[in-house]
């Protein structure tokens, strides 16, 4: 299949003329702001769910000073009032787009908790003022700018609509919902990392191109009325591909029958078949994947899981093909994902001019999301990793974009130059994980070709160079520079790589550890574990050794502060126990826990509504997952994480019973929990809150956004088994 293709450069364009206007200080709010600057009009304006703040952590900001970079006016509508027009009207019509985005975070996930509860603020909102964004904002975002201007294109992107290209799983509904491009009446939707496809449009829609002729770019998807001639339909019911995991098969030298077409139910006798490749490789470029309908996945979860299964598989730039899928009388079309940026890119891109604070409409107010980042620094984007719980890999891919380090010294000194109260401290030097700076496949040819959903599970890819000499220079470096005293590593470590480097663990600890390091588990049973794609307690047990003994050596006292997720699929109240007496034996008390929140187009969000398991073919007779589904379950697996806190005792007292582990009550250092109940605890009416002498054991609010993802952030206080542990607080 060859090597991974080559695109143009996003700096390459030849800047289309408004670039004499120059670079704004602030890409404009306000008519007020744009008479400043001189401009009569914008030619893309950008509405997000998101307070404006200029840093190349948030989205928009990033957008905006690209096509700036282009010669484009941009202006910015942040978080609207969506109840009145007259908000999407303040820039006037932009000469050549809407671009609209929810902002960093999904809306549902920012407004919501993993409990459908609404959550009581907003990180990324002026002084975290909660209900400043709609549910589904990019819908409502979308509809009143068609009302506002009804001629003017709009293109929707950021990882809600990202998450949301195809017919998805809603959570929130229970349902599988269409694909947002066809509820947000939207002329086209641009997935994952959208900075080629978003220059490639506003340059064509500067030569007087119309958003209909634009089908071909990578990393977008539209509507159409049908296949056009020419096009080789692939019924994706014939792929099921590449098998058990780790398998090194050629899927197209043999791939796998999974659903006897759209039938509702395999035909007696009919049993699982192999042939050889439909299409030869000359015509995959023309060759399209026929998905199960909206309506066929809607109605039938099997066919769902299939669907997620497939669309998956096809995710490698170097090899994906494009997918269609049938909304009624219209098609869904859908691109292979965008080539990534190169290193060079990357560097242009992050260093742009950006202000490095929120614009100074916000006056004095605080806004938590810039307060956690305005000292980071993005160092890589994407993630090989393939968890099943987590939308990284769906949204940014899982090829490794690199910063240089050359270009990230300089905006660490750009950091300390102009970032107002800097300290010397970096807060982060990362990305979706802390340590993949720089690890790539052996070889173009097989990273193009290869179609496996992890470079880690069920082990470390024998192709996958794993050398963290890059970053470790890179950490040396940074901490080199002169008005820096400290550089923290904020990022979560993935400890299966990092056992792979000693050396990268002894710098780590003793050079960029505040006391404590987050790293995910997420679980301890293979039950769990298996669902997730995440490596077996063994590796933790590993890492935990090289840690400690590095913190030691360097005579530091430092903590590892463990992740774990409840109630997600695979894990039976068996994997919670056994995990709880884990936590208890390994003196970890935690603070805040999360239940597993099925985002959508995520694996495990697959297994979550249809029971079956799509990291292997699916058909109607494949094994079921267990789902722990429904309130009561979901809130007995968060309690067995919080094992220690009395509100917990009764309902796990019961559980224990159910399970014949009646054994474990009791006050004895290898039992759970006790027998007795203090005065005050325990079940109560909703609304009525805990005695206040108990009022400790509240869960602790850190003060930080929740994550992108569905392991929302959980602390843990550690100390020996008998004592209360300090607070990490």
């Amino acid at each position: 299949m060859g090597v991974m293709q080559t695109a143009r450069d996003i700096f390459s364009y030849r800047k289309y003329w408004a670039s004499r206007f120059g670079v704004a200080p602030f890409l404009p709010m306000s008519r007020a702001e744009m008479d400043a600057l001189g401009w009569d009009e914008c030619d893309v304006i950008l509405i997000t769910g998101d307070a404006y703040v200029d840093h190349p952590s948030f989205g928009m900001a990033i957008i905006g000073r690209l096509l700036e970079a282009q010669g484009f006016r941009v202006g910015i509508i942040a978080q609207p009032d969506w109840n009145s027009v007259d908000a999407f009207r303040v820039l006037g019509r932009p000469r050549l787009l809407f671009g609209v985005t929810a902002g960093n975070m999904d809306s549902m996930v920012n407004r919501y908790t993993a409990d459908r509860r609404l959550r009581s603020d907003d990180a990324y909102t002026p002084n975290a003022e909660p209900a400043r964004r709609p549910d589904r904002s990019v819908i409502v975002y979308s509809q009143r700018a068609r009302e506002a201007y009804g001629d003017a294109p709009i293109v929707i992107g950021g990882i809600e609509a990202s998450l949301r290209r195809i017919a998805h799983f809603d959570y929130w509904s229970e349902k599988v919902r269409r694909s947002m491009l066809v509820d947000a009446k939207a002329d086209m939707l641009v997935y994952g990392n959208a900075e080629r496809a978003i220059v490639e449009i506003a340059h064509r829609l500067a030569t007087r191109a119309t958003l209909d002729s634009i089908t071909d770019l990578r990393g977008m998807a539209f509507v159409r009325p049908a296949v056009p001639d020419g096009w080789i339909e692939i019924d994706s019911t014939r792929l099921d591909a590449p098998g058990p995991l780790g398998a090194p098969l050629d899927p197209y030298a043999m791939e796998e029958r999974a659903l006897p077409g759209a039938q509702r139910k395999p035909p007696a006798g009919v049993q699982v078949v192999r042939f050889i490749r439909e299409v030869k490789n000359q015509d995959r470029a023309r060759s399209v994947i026929r998905m199960p309908s909206y309506e066929d996945v809607a109605s039938d979860p099997v066919l769902y899981a299939h669907a997620s299964r497939i669309l998956h598989i096809e995710s490698n730039p170097g090899n994906a093909r494009a997918l269609v899928q049938r909304h009624g009388g219209r098609e869904v079309w859908i691109n292979p994902p965008p080539i990534p940026l190169s290193t060079r890119e990357m560097d242009a891109l992050y260093e742009l001019p950006y202000a490095r604070v929120p614009h100074p409409s916000y006056g004095a107010a605080r806004i938590p999301a810039y307060d956690m980042i305005r000292t980071s620094v993005t160092i890589q984007r994407g993630c090989f990793g393939g968890c099943t719980f987590c939308s990284i890999t769906e949204h940014e891919g899982r090829i490794i974009q690199n910063r240089s380090a050359d270009s990230v010294i300089r905006e660490i000194e750009t950091i300390r130059d102009t970032v107002p109260g800097f300290t010397g401290v970096i807060s982060d030097l990362g990305g979706p994980t802390a340590n993949m700076y720089r690890l790539h496949c052996k070889s173009p040819e097989i990273e193009a070709a290869c179609r496996r959903p992890s470079c880690v599970y069920p082990g470390i890819c024998g192709n996958l160079k794993t050398d963290h000499a890059p970053l470790i220079e890179l950490y040396r470096r940074a901490r080199a520079v002169p008005g820096v005293k400290k550089v923290l590593i904020a990022s979560g470590v993935r400890y299966d790589l990092a056992n792979e480097s000693p050396a990268y663990v002894k710098e780590l600890a003793q050079h960029h550890v505040g006391g404590y390091l987050k790293i995910a588990p997420e679980a301890i049973g293979e039950g769990p574990l298996s669902k997730m794609m995440k490596p077996g307690v063994g590796a933790y047990y590993k890492f935990k050794e090289l840690f400690d003994k590095y913190s030691k050596a360097a005579g530091k006292e430092q903590y590892l502060i463990p992740y774990f997720i409840a109630a997600h699929p695979g894990t039976t109240d068996e994997d919670m126990l056994e995990l709880a007496l884990w936590l208890k034996g390994n003196g970890y008390r935690a603070d805040q826990v999360q239940a597993f929140l099925p985002s959508p187009m995520a694996t495990a969000t697959a297994m979550y509504h249809s029971g079956k398991n799509p990291l292997r073919k699916v058909t109607y007779a494949s094994d079921e997952v267990v789902i722990p589904k429904g309130l009561r379950v979901r809130r007995l697996h968060k309690a067995f994480l919080r094992y220690h806190d009395p509100e917990n005792w009764p309902v796990l007292r019961e559980a224990l019973r159910r399970m014949g582990r009646a054994d474990l009550i009791g006050s004895g250092r290898r039992q759970l929990v006790p027998a007795y109940q203090p005065a005050g605890t325990g079940a109560r009416p909703e609304g009525v809150r805990r005695p206040r002498k108990y009022r400790a054991f509240r869960t602790q609010h850190t003060g930080l956004p929740p994550p992108a993802v569905d392991t929302d952030s959980k602390t843990y206080r550690r100390g020996p088994p008998g004592k209360k542990p300090p607070s990490v607080h």
